[in-house]
């Protein structure tokens, strides 16, 4: 208490209410920045992030108008609401970069991944593994007498959850695309 005996952020019509308008929660966002297709983008987005330490969970990147030489870059990353305002930020201001969108609180969006995952199994564990395949709509796409790779596509928990049940089956191996995202409706980012 103070010695006004005003407690701090008593009220939020308090001249007195010092309370942050940011939480400090860790929230995950999925942001597509539109940059020039040329050489160094990348590594100055990427540089952008290693160099305040904030982390990149997942980064896909793919040219998506070859007359306007233009690529987007997917990136999903986990911070404050005041670390999120700030990646937005320098993002934009990075010559390069186009347009910055910020999936997660822009609307409604569609994610997804895909999948390879290398099962070695014999028996029982083999006759699982392909039964629990189906059940997740994952496809084989290759087979030997000793091991599955299956191939699955959907969102990121999805697929940690095929991989969780993979593991005692004899998962030995992983490779994910990182989350490609989109706009629902009628919203378009190039």
């Amino acid at each position: 208490m103070s010695a006004l005996n005003i407690k701090k952020g008593a009220s939020s019509h308090s001249a007195y209410d010092l309370r942050s308008t940011f939480g400090d929660t860790i929230e995950k966002h999925t942001l597509a920045v539109i940059v020039e297709n040329e050489p160094g983008v990348l590594a100055r987005v990427i540089g952008l992030f290693a160099g305040r330490g904030y982390n990149i969970e997942s980064l896909t990147v793919a040219e998506i108008d070859h007359t306007g030489h233009r690529s987007r870059i997917t990136i999903v990353t986990a911070g404050t609401p005041q670390v999120i305002v700030q990646i937005k930020a320098q993002l934009g201001r990075i010559v390069p970069v186009h347009e910055v969108h910020d999936l997660t609180v822009e609307g409604p969006s569609v994610e997804r991944e895909l999948a390879l995952l290398k099962v070695a199994g014999r028996g029982d564990a083999r006759v699982e593994a392909l039964r629990l395949a189906d059940i997740f709509r994952a496809s084989v796409v290759d087979s030997t007498l000793e091991s599955f790779v299956f191939e699955i596509t959907g969102t990121p928990e999805k697929i940690d959850a095929f991989a969780d049940l993979m593991r005692p089956l004899g998962l030995q191996e992983v490779a994910r695309t990182g989350v490609a995202a989109l706009a629902r409706g009628g919203q378009t980012h190039v």
